[in-house]
């Protein structure tokens, strides 16, 4: 998962900023790694007052995984206007998990163990993929452990979901398509904290898939309506393993 890793190298590079606010942060997937150790090289680009740029290098034996940049912006005075709405969704205690939607038989993958899922639109959870427009609209909480203090492992939070959702919105149109689509970048604009906010809503939109690239663009709600982050992704499509 891309946005895992990716979220590896967000905290590394939080660990050398003396400002633990994270403004915007940028990877580019150059590898796949193998479930094991990576080593995270960190260099601070720039170090001023109000802000930081940082970059982490991720690598594992002589390949180099993922190149990351982390600015930071320490709060202060200035313009302020919020017209962000959070999208018209049912509350998520009102709405079934997709575990429980899920008949016992359906394949589930390891990496959803890690998310509850809770989605506003129940008649689309199911084995059978049906044609539907390019977008994603869901509650998340992470588990076994929903919240953290920590400020980057806080907003990886927002960084993994905008990673992860852009495929499933951009795949959509194309229950039938036999193909992948790994990430080759994915950044995210940080616009708030919430780190008591157990549950975050994702909404993802993928408005055009051509010649080989998929794009997806997404906004995190807190439980409270605010808006935590923004960003994006650009997918490349290959064929799946299976139709190869």
């Amino acid at each position: 998962n891309g946005g895992y890793v990716a979220s590896i190298a967000l905290r590394a590079a939080g660990a050398e900023c003396a400002i633990a606010r994270p403004s915007s942060f940028t990877c580019h997937f150059l590898s796949v790694g193998r479930f094991d150790e990576v080593e995270v090289e960190v260099e601070v680009l720039r170090s001023g007052r109000r802000s930081e740029l940082v970059r982490a290098t991720m690598r594992q034996d002589d390949r180099v995984l993922v190149e990351t940049l982390l600015r930071t912006a320490r709060a202060g005075p200035g313009l302020e206007h919020d017209v962000a709405r959070m999208p018209e969704v049912p509350h998520y205690d009102t709405l079934p998990s997709v575990d429980e939607l899920l008949p016992g038989d359906a394949p589930r993958h390891a990496f959803w163990q890690n998310l509850e899922r809770r989605y506003p639109d129940p008649s689309r959870v199911g084995p059978d993929r049906t044609k539907r427009p390019p977008d994603w609209l869901e509650w998340y909480r992470f588990r076994p452990r929903a919240t953290f203090d920590d400020p980057w492992v806080d907003a990886a939070r927002s960084l993994l979901l905008l990673d992860t959702l852009g495929w499933p919105a951009a795949c959509g149109p194309h229950p039938d398509g036999d193909f992948i689509a790994p990430s080759l970048d994915v950044t995210v604009w940080f616009h708030d904290a919430a780190p008591g906010s157990a549950w975050l809503l994702a909404e993802l939109r993928s408005p055009v898939a051509r010649d080989g690239l998929m794009g997806a663009t997404g906004s995190i709600y807190a439980e409270d309506g605010r808006l935590l982050a923004t960003g994006g992704s650009q997918m490349l499509c290959a064929p799946a393993p299976a139709a190869s």
